[in-house]
């Protein structure tokens, strides 16, 4: 590990011992003033006031048993608008609830929360998705209850963004890890929280909690902030206070109990966590349990089995010694608990849907998350409180939670937001340059062979390679061109075939530099053999990987290699100012790379600069 690495680890962790004492004494109120204690066995969320607990018991009393069991379920609706939708719209509402529009969906089943997705057009533009919000806010209201919706998404940055630009981009979690920086974990955790909140989403399901530790995992990787469990636990910390500052959202930190050891994706199946308990303490709890002291809103449970915690067979979403007796007993977590997405295969594999929603109330879940029949598990959990299967104060703690989380996060008080002010508020230059900051601060170079940085004026440039559409390449080459490099573009795509890659080399033969964007190349990729025919020409050859950064290992002979960890736009203008030398590289490894043939190619914190 580079001396430059082990210094910005240490300010990082650093970080996170001041910020768990700022959370220990918030405001340095005088005791005279301090806010009341929660009476014994009284439901609240962490940083819930008096009033916010006061609020929420009397919304409660007030609250028939079918709005009781509407206020568990977060789902999703398909639409644009709360009021008006297309024919397709409709008829998606209409075949998954009966109604039309996402407002008579939400009024129909009482229901607590809302999720945005791309997929269901919900997130077009900041103006639709705010229009949105308050449409869908003003259709819960209008019973003149005053119970507004929570209104979340999956906003981690990087490689799970579910709002693009306007809205701030940044590389995400590895990238943050690479940075080495609690003040960069933080200010992109509140750009990210802030402008969110702007657009009437007051959840996001972020930041993930896992530990890397597993190079083949095939649905963390670069979600994670890295391998070592101490730096992603730093990185968490920062991004919760950020996320959760004044003007922003609830943070959830997920997978709990650690998803970061599996080569399993619990979309498609159901992973099985091999750690013994006492690998699972020094290696996946760290992150959550610095979380919970940076007082995190939430968390989201994994579907995956962990028998060291709980040897019954059932995933950690609906397993009471998991989150009753590990996560609420032993951690002491008061906050909300919600699950991950209940139409994923790894939750589906024992139980109906009807059942996985009972299931997961009586472990301890209080949140229900995209439950694919939502009919189905409504009444199904209205049947089981009816029959006293499901204890009716078990229903109601979850509510509780619910509705304290609304007061505290200020939906009660403020459900609109205000349209006109998005200009001001989102993708600001101020944030886009925030965002800029990390990106640089993030690039991590491994090689050299006295290739960078180029002088850009003049430069005769390739670039090729994989790319998202064509996004990608016309980033790298645009960002060229301000250099006053002279790019051409050449599109090889994920898997390049022979008439691409000779169209490549020969492009390659007649400039001075190639650079060549990879995407978690294999020892059979395609792309490994395009990168392979360029090395053979005599034109320098740099690599950007623009995910894992494990490509290197599979053409370590590379003239120069990148680590952007990420493909959106400031994450690969950032790699191109590195490459002109407008940015000296700084970040390092947050992860180990193994060498194809066995053994380490690379150690957490590698990287070089000039």
């Amino acid at each position: 590990m580079s001396q430059d690495f082990q210094i910005n680890r240490r300010h990082l962790l650093a970080g996170l011992g001041v910020a768990a004492a700022a959370n220990a004494c918030p405001g340095a109120a005088s005791p005279a003033l301090a806010e009341p204690r929660p009476r014994p066995g009284e439901v609240a969320i962490p940083g819930a006031s008096a009033a916010d607990r006061a609020w929420a018991r009397r919304m409660l009393r007030g609250m028939s048993l079918e709005q009781k069991v509407g206020q568990v379920f977060n789902s999703y609706v398909h639409g644009a608008s709360a009021t008006t939708v297309t024919e397709a719209e409709a008829a998606q509402n209409l075949a998954l609830y009966g109604v039309r529009t996402p407002a008579e969906v939400v009024q129909k089943y009482h229901l607590g929360g809302v999720i945005y997705f791309a997929w269901s057009n919900n997130v077009a533009n900041p103006t639709q998705i705010a229009e949105l919000s308050n449409g869908l806010q003003r259709a819960v209201l209008a019973d003149g209850r005053g119970i507004p919706l929570t209104i979340s998404t999956d906003q981690e940055q990087g490689l799970v963004t579910r709002i693009g630009a306007p809205a701030t981009l940044f590389p995400g979690a590895m990238a943050l890890g690479a940075t080495g920086s609690d003040v960069d974990a933080r200010k992109a955790g509140r750009v990210t929280g802030e402008e969110l909140r702007a657009m009437g989403i007051t959840m996001d399901f972020a930041p993930v909690a896992d530990v890397n530790v597993n190079p083949a995992n095939p649905v963390i990787g670069v979600r994670s902030s890295g391998s070592d469990p101490q730096l992603v636990a730093a990185v968490v910390a920062a991004q919760v206070e950020g996320l959760q500052s004044a003007k922003g959202v609830s943070a959830t930190a997920k997978h709990f109990p650690g998803h970061g050891d599996t080569a399993t994706d619990s979309h498609l199946g159901l992973p099985v966590i091999t750690h013994s308990r006492e690998q699972w303490e020094a290696t996946d709890l760290p992150p959550f349990r610095a979380a919970i002291e940076a007082g995190i809103d939430a968390i989201m449970t994994a579907h995956l089995l962990v028998p060291a915690l709980d040897d019954s067979g059932d995933p950690a979403t609906l397993s009471p010694r998991i989150i009753t007796g590990v996560l609420r007993e032993e951690l002491g977590f008061t906050g909300l608990v919600v699950t991950d997405g209940l139409a994923m295969a790894g939750v589906r594999e024992k139980y109906g849907d009807d059942e996985v929603a009972v299931r997961a109330l009586l472990a301890g879940d209080d949140m229900l998350l995209q439950s694919p029949d939502l009919p189905k598990a409504w009444n199904a959990v209205l049947a089981a409180v009816r029959s006293g299967r499901l204890p009716m104060a078990r229903l109601d703690e979850a509510v509780l939670r619910n509705l304290q989380l609304k007061a505290k996060r200020g939906v009660v008080k403020r459900p609109l937001v205000e349209v006109g002010a998005l200009g001001r508020l989102v993708g600001t230059a101020r944030n886009q340059r925030i965002a800029e900051a990390v990106a640089n601060d993030s690039t991590t170079l491994l090689r050299n062979q006295d290739v960078l940085p180029v002088r850009a004026k003049g430069l005769d440039v390739v670039v090729c390679g994989w790319s998202s559409g064509t996004t990608t390449l016309e980033v790298v080459a645009a960002e060229l061109a301000r250099h006053k490099a002279r790019p051409v573009t050449v599109a090889t795509g994920a898997a390049p075939g022979h008439a691409q890659i000779d169209a490549a080399v020969a492009a390659a033969a007649k400039a001075d530099l190639v650079v060549v964007t990879t995407y978690n190349v294999t020892a059979t990729s395609a792309q490994r053999t395009l990168v392979q025919a360029l090395l053979a020409t005599d034109t320098p050859v740099v690599v950007i990987a623009v995910r894992n950064p494990h490509d290197i290992a599979q053409f370590p002979e590379v003239d120069a290699y990148l680590a952007s960890y990420s493909f959106v736009p400031v994450a690969l203008q950032a790699a191109v100012r590195s490459i002109v030398g407008s940015n000296i590289p700084s970040g390092r490894l947050p992860v180990a790379i193994p060498a194809a043939s066995g053994g380490e190619l690379y150690p957490v914190g590698a990287g070089i600069g000039y």
